[in-house]
């Protein structure tokens, strides 16, 4: 199962949690970094059993899962700008008058308006979870998406692609299999989503590449590498240093 499928197809206390549990590993939600059962994992001088390590390198990788779930994009968390932050700053501890005086916001009741917005945006969000699920149970012509990596970039009308719609691309772009070259750069938005997508594959998570290395792996995907290097970085596959020095998989 790939990262983001695994992501959006988990319970809401796995999201929680930020990892999910087979009966051989742990693997986090976030990066989809595995930790094997039965092992124990050394981390300055402790040694650590498999389950409390994968809480470790979320708290290492990630900070924490709120965290990096505040750090999505608006579009997926459904948060104003304003609502990201004023969750940030209660998260950190803040009481009302100290997120008052940090947001330069007019009077305490004004907070406390908040408050009640957040709880109510909660309350919808639990209705909405449920009628979903009846949903499923009774909408057999429901279409299965191609679900959106995490920390995709600009969420709009090209990532409404079914996975049906994502074998026929991939075959006609990687008529030879997506583990060879490409046949041409898509044109269409939509394709190139999912063409770029594919080729992520060819990299690993956690990896850090040099500049030379990440070129000759595209290089064997398509002659224009700078081409896929500037795309996947601008659809929110890769990302890299401020000098280009080193690039690797978006968490």
């Amino acid at each position: 199962m790939e990262k983001a499928e695994m992501f959006w197809s988990a319970a809401q206390d796995e999201l929680k949690q930020g990892y999910i549990e087979d009966e051989w590993q742990y693997t986090c939600l976030l990066c989809g970094h595995a930790v094997q059962k039965g092992i124990i994992y050394p981390e300055e001088g402790v040694l650590y059993e498999a389950k409390r390590y994968i809480r470790i390198h979320i708290e290492r990788e990630h900070r924490s899962v709120f965290e990096y779930l505040m750090d999505l994009d608006k579009k997926l968390t459904g948060l104003t700008e304003h609502q990201n932050r004023l969750l940030r700053l209660f998260y950190q501890g803040k009481n009302d008058a100290e997120v008052q005086k940090e947001m330069g916001i007019g009077s305490a009741s004004t907070i406390r308006n908040h408050r009640f917005v957040l709880k109510e945006k909660e309350r919808q969000a639990k209705l909405f979870l449920v009628m979903m699920e009846l949903l499923k149970e009774r909408d057999e012509h429901a279409p299965a998406f191609v679900p959106l990596h995490q920390k995709a970039r600009m969420v709009d009308d090209r990532y409404n692609v079914t996975e049906d719609e994502k074998t026929l691309v991939l075959k006609k772009f990687f008529p030879n299999g997506s583990e060879v070259a490409l046949k041409s750069f898509p044109p269409k938005e939509k394709q190139r989503l999912l063409i770029l997508q594919e080729i992520t594959k060819r990299f690993e998570n956690g990896q850090k590449y040099e500049e030379k290395e990440i070129n000759q792996i595209l290089e064997t995907v398509y002659h224009d590498h700078v081409l896929l290097r500037r795309y996947l970085i601008e659809y929110g596959f890769l990302d890299r240093t401020p000098d280009g020095s080193q690039y690797w998989l978006k968490k």
